[in-house]
C-alpha cells in the first residue's frame, strides 16, 4: 500500500503559468526528460508546494501565496539558501536544484527542490500504518533526536552564521510575534493582552549555546520511510529556520503536542497523532531533550506559552487574509477558533506558571 503524501488538483486561484515555467525548468535542471505535469499537495497554510513530474524525476515547487503578505515573510532565496548550506551535513534536508526571483517567470521568487517520496504523518496515522504503544514512543523519540541534530550542527562551519543573531533572540521573538499580533489582530479575535504582557515580563536571558533552529518542527513537516516508517528520511518547510535559542524551537514544537487529557477544545485543533498510545507527553520529552543535549530546562513554561502564542499569531495571520477578502480559501475560514484556543491555553500556561 503506497502511502506517500498526494498531490492533487491545483486550487482555483493558485494555478501556475505551465509553458513559461517549464521553459525555466529545462533551461535550469539538466536531463529533465518527457513532458512535465503538475499537481499540488493540498496541505499547509503559508507557502503554497506543487508537484512537479517529468518522465525521470519528481521534483517539488515553492513560492509564496498568492496575494497580500508580511514584506519578510516567505523569503524562498533565503529558504534555498538554508537548504543549500544544510544539505551537505544534515541529510534530511531536500536537495535545493533551482532558484528565481525574475518576476517575468512567475511574479514572485521561487524555488525547486528535488521530491523526498514517502510518508507524512497528518491528524491521525494513515489508514495501513499501524503502529503498536512501543513503535510509537519510537517514533516520538526519534523525531526528538532528530530535531536535536539540527540543534548541534556547528552552523559557522557550513557557512550560516549571518542567518541570524543569537545576541537578544528571545527579545526580539517576544517583541516581533507580540506586533504581528496586534497587526493581524481581527474584531472577532482574543485581545491577546495578558499573554504578551507575560511573556515579556518572563524572557529568559540569552542562550550560551545558540544552534540552528527549524522554528517549525513538528511531525507532519518531516518524512517517513514507506519502506521502515520508524525511519525518518526527510524534513521540509525551512521558511522560518535561523539561528537562536533551541528551546525555543522546542517550545514551539511542543505547542502542536496534544495528549490524550488535554481539554476538549485542544483536542479539536489537534493536528498530528500525538495522542496516540504510547506517544511520549510533553514533559518526558522535555525531560529527554534536557538528558540528551545537556541543557538545563527549568523554565520550559515561558517556552511552551511563547510557541502557543506564536501558532495563535500564524493563524491569525492567515485568518486575517481571509477576513479581508485576500484569499478565497475555505479552509482558512474556522483559523479563528484555533486563534481562541491557542490564545486560551498561553493564558492559562501563564497563569499556572511558577516563574
Amino acid at each position: 500500500m503506497d502511502l506517500s503524501d498526494k498531490p492533487t488538483r491545483i486550487r482555483t486561484g493558485e494555478e501556475l503559468d505551465t509553458a513559461t515555467l517549464e521553459q525555466f525548468l529545462r533551461d535550469t535542471i539538466p536531463d529533465l526528460d518527457g513532458d512535465i505535469h503538475i499537481r499540488q499537495f493540498p496541505s499547509g497554510h503559508s507557502n503554497l508546494t506543487y508537484l512537479i513530474r517529468a518522465d525521470n524525476r519528481e521534483l517539488v515547487l515553492r513560492r509564496p501565496p498568492f496575494g497580500t503578505k508580511a514584506k519578510t515573510a516567505h523569503d524562498m532565496g533565503r529558504e534555498y539558501r538554508i537548504l543549500k548550506a544544510l544539505k551537505p551535513v544534515y541529510p534530511y534536508c531536500p536537495e535545493p536544484l533551482a532558484y528565481t526571483d525574475d518576476p517575468a517567470i512567475m511574479g514572485c521568487p521561487f524555488y525547486v527542490m528535488e521530491r523526498i517520496r514517502g510518508i507524512i504523518l497528518r491528524q491521525n496515522f494513515p489508514e495501513g500504518l499501524d503502529l503498536a504503544p512501543p513503535q510509537v514512543e519510537q517514533l516520538c523519540r526519534r523525531l526528538l533526536e532528530t530535531q536535536l541534530e539540527l540543534h548541534m550542527i556547528d552552523y559557522h562551519a557550513v557557512g550560516l552564521e549571518s542567518l541570524g543573531k543569537p545576541a537578544g533572540y528571545v527579545e526580539r521573538q517576544v517583541q516581533g510575534w507580540n506586533n504581528r499580533y496586534r497587526a493581524a489582530r481581527t474584531p472577532d479575535a482574543p485581545d491577546g493582552e495578558r499573554v504578551m504582557a507575560w511573556l515579556a515580563d518572563h524572557m529568559p536571558p540569552d542562550t550560551d549555546h545558540p544552534g540552528v533552529v527549524h522554528n517549525d518542527f513538528k511531525f507532519d513537516n518531516v518524512v517517513l520511510d514507506p519502506q521502515d516508517p520508524m525511519r525518518i528520511i526527510g524534513v521540509l518547510d525551512w521558511e522560518m529556520a535561523t539561528i537562536g535559542d533551541p528551546l525555543m524551537d522546542l517550545g514551539c514544537s511542543l505547542a502542536y503536542w496534544i495528549e490524550p487529557d488535554d481539554s476538549d477544545e485542544l483536542q479539536m485543533i489537534r493536528m498530528m497523532p500525538t495522542n496516540a498510545k504510547g506517544a511520549l507527553t510533553r514533559a518526558q520529552l522535555v525531560e529527554l531533550y534536557a538528558e540528551r543535549s545537556g541543557r538545563r530546562i527549568d523554565n520550559f513554561d515561558f517556552y511552551r506559552c511563547f510557541g502557543l502564542f506564536k501558532l495563535a499569531v500564524i493563524a491569525q495571520q492567515i485568518y486575517y487574509r481571509y477576513y479581508h477578502g485576500q484569499t478565497r480559501d475555505e479552509r482558512f475560514k474556522l483559523m479563528i477558533y484555533g486563534v481562541t484556543v491557542l490564545e486560551k491555553e498561553a493564558r492559562r500556561v501563564a497563569e499556572a506558571s511558577r516563574l
